[in-house]
């Protein structure tokens, strides 16, 4: 599925400050190559409908065993190993006879030193792949699943890991072992081994992923085969909400466009945004947070919520957002089934201007059946002029003013909203009162 990075932006897949990112919030690895693997398949979401329920099924596998995820395995036991790969070591002979080994930890303490603490890491690294391996045997894998599995339980019978695999993690090693074992790790068994981390690295993404869904709730999509887009959610919610209100959606090529309004704070934005999070998520094979989701493959996603201006280049806030709609425009013309997330289109105009332009883009869009469209604004004078396309959803949220205090249902109605509430809060947040006071002290 195609997505650029401002959409990925929009829709905190990534972000620096970590309780804004959704891929932080569903980070369950605990050594960086993990983290790493897992940044990579949040980076790809897949376009191909086989690639992600075999991803579902290998999520599905590692939820039964989740809890029982190999221990031994830390961030601290991989940094050991790096840092034991990189490291200026001694040369160490293949003689690994008694007078050998001692004149080594007389002549090289220090690399010695190195050397006696990183193989009781590697030790419990591949003791880690060991129980890793018990823990799925007996069970009916996966392809892709089982042919990595297969490869650790290859390379662990290798003689000297699985020598290391063997051992008791109080076992106290010998001058002469710890030197054995340091010159096959270094030599015959480097590549290996980095082999097997990396291949390591991508089962704890896929186990994070399955953590992930079973910590949050999230239940796996539905796909469906059709020729049109089609979305129907029910109980959707946006994954970063800690007390999040669920939605249902309904999205199909009968009205495969929703006119969303509402006051501001109602919860415009956030429906956009957990529909497009959770879509971005089922195409990673991933659950979503809802319910219940079903969905087609669709070809790309493509959001318009946080523009910008840019002051280098001479460009205006209403320029960028004339080019990102001429821009979306001219992607989803491509004959694929798009979904299309705008928020609040023609902030940077005037009123008048930014009906007009919204007015021509959405009667533009209308035409396009290919592509499924949500639409906030709060131009909701335009949506009767709107009320002939029958393709057309009019959804909105509903705010309650009284005594100047504000309550938002955060319900999906149908209908359209004329709710207006800035001044409600301009005056409860008491910067009416003063405005009134300035100059009242000269």
């Amino acid at each position: 599925m195609l997505v650029d990075q401002i959409t990925l932006n929009d829709l905190a897949i990534f972000h620096p400050e970590e309780e804004y990112s959704i891929f932080h919030r569903l980070n369950f690895t605990q050594t960086n190559v993990g983290k790493e693997w897992l940044r990579h398949f949040f980076s790809e979401p897949l376009s191909d409908i086989e690639k992600i329920r075999g991803t579902q099924r290998i999520l599905r596998t590692l939820m039964e065993r989740a809890a029982e995820w190999p221990k031994e395995i830390s961030n601290g036991t991989m940094h050991v190993i790096d840092r034991f790969f990189d490291y200026q070591l001694g040369f160490i002979s293949s003689s690994h006879n008694k007078v050998s080994a001692l004149t080594y930890r007389l002549f090289n303490s220090g690399d010695y030193s190195m050397v006696r603490y990183s193989v009781m890491h590697f030790a419990d690294f591949y003791r880690g792949l060991k129980v890793l391996l018990g823990l799925l045997q007996n069970t009916e894998l996966p392809r892709q699943l089982a042919a990595h599995l297969e490869r650790i339980d290859s390379l662990l019978r290798e003689k000297p890991l699985a020598e290391l695999a063997a051992l008791d993690p109080k076992q106290k090693l010998s001058i002469q072992e710890n030197l054995y074992f340091a010159y096959y790790l270094r030599g015959a068994y480097k590549s290996r081994t980095l082999e097997l981390i990396d291949i390591f690295g991508r089962l704890e993404a896929w186990h994070s992923m399955a953590l992930a869904m079973q910590r949050f709730g999230l239940q796996f999509p539905e796909f469906v085969a059709g020729s049109q887009p089609q979305l129907h959610s029910k109980g959707l919610y946006h994954v970063l909400l800690r007390q999040p209100v669920a939605y249902d959606l309904l999205m199909d090529p009968a009205q495969n466009f929703v006119f969303l309004t509402g006051a501001n704070m109602a919860g415009k934005s956030t429906l956009i945004k957990a529909t497009g999070a959770a879509v971005y998520l089922a195409h990673l094979g991933m659950g979503v947070p809802a319910a219940h989701m079903r969905l087609t493959l669709f070809d790309g996603l493509l959001s318009n919520i946080n523009v910008t201006d840019n002051i280098v280049k001479g460009e205006s806030y209403f320029y960028n957002e004339v080019q990102r709609i001429k821009n979306t425009i001219v992607k989803i013309n491509d004959g694929g089934k798009w979904l299309v997330l705008i928020d609040e289109l023609f902030k940077g105009t005037n009123m008048q201007d930014a009906m007009k332009c919204s007015l021509t883009v959405i009667k533009g869009l209308v035409k396009m059946h290919n592509s499924l469209f949500i639409l906030s604004t709060h131009l909701y004078e335009i949506g009767e002029d709107l009320r002939g396309y029958p393709n057309i959803a009019f959804k909105y949220f509903e705010t309650t003013v009284e005594n100047d205090q504000l309550s938002f249902s955060y319900q999906l109605r149908e209908g359209i909203s004329n709710d207006r509430i800035g001044y409600v809060i301009l005056r409860r947040e008491k910067v009416v009162d003063l405005l009134e006071s300035l100059g009242g002290n000269v």
